[in-house]
């Protein structure tokens, strides 16, 4: 299509429509991040949790922001006024120093009834997550700060500064390991 006839090309505007109406779609995206953020871990379709991915993510990157428009923005997909809360006080504690990729897709294999692919989506860095996250290092970073990045994790391992580079999760778990078994009497 030509850009002098009027019309704009399809380049980036890339979704799945998921055999529903814009709002219907929109209804369910709504809801399924409203119960995301309630219980922070839900199964659902693989493709349904890719596109509920960037919709969570946008919304914790407004609970970062943390200004009043952020809020607004927020509320405008978020359903309840529990959960808004829940996302500006708790999730966005959380998500301070992380730059992106607050959740995680878990393919579980398939649906019983229809064969449909299924997954968990959670969010990441959080108590009782299926498996810990990666260091949240990278993001977005051009190919010299990414060497910048990367040699600074090598000289914090070979220091013993490895408590600096994981996650919360995985820092648990390493003191967890680290400590000797305690003797029962």
């Amino acid at each position: 299509l030509d850009a002098r006839e009027g019309r704009r090309m399809k380049h980036g505007r890339h979704f799945r429509k998921l055999g529903k109406d814009a709002s219907h779609r929109w209804a369910m995206m709504r809801t399924m991040v409203t119960q995301l953020i309630e219980h922070e871990r839900i199964q659902t379709t693989v493709a349904k949790a890719k596109e509920l991915r960037r919709v969570a993510d946008r919304v914790v990157t407004f609970a970062k922001e943390g200004s009043l428009r952020a809020r607004r923005k927020a509320a405008a997909v978020v359903r309840t006024d529990a959960m808004v809360n829940k996302l500006f006080t708790e999730l966005a504690e959380r998500y301070k120093e992380r730059p992106g990729g607050f959740t995680r897709v878990l393919q579980i294999g398939q649906r019983k009834s229809d064969s449909a692919a299924m997954a968990y989506i959670e969010y990441v860095d959080r108590d009782g997550e299926l498996r810990p996250a990666r260091p949240a290092t990278g993001f977005g970073l051009s190919w010299a700060a990414k060497e910048y990045v990367n040699s600074q994790l090598a000289s914090k391992k070979r220091h013993g500064d490895v408590r600096a580079v994981l996650s919360p999760a995985a820092d648990a778990a390493a003191k967890a390991a680290a400590e000797p078994p305690k003797e029962e009497k």
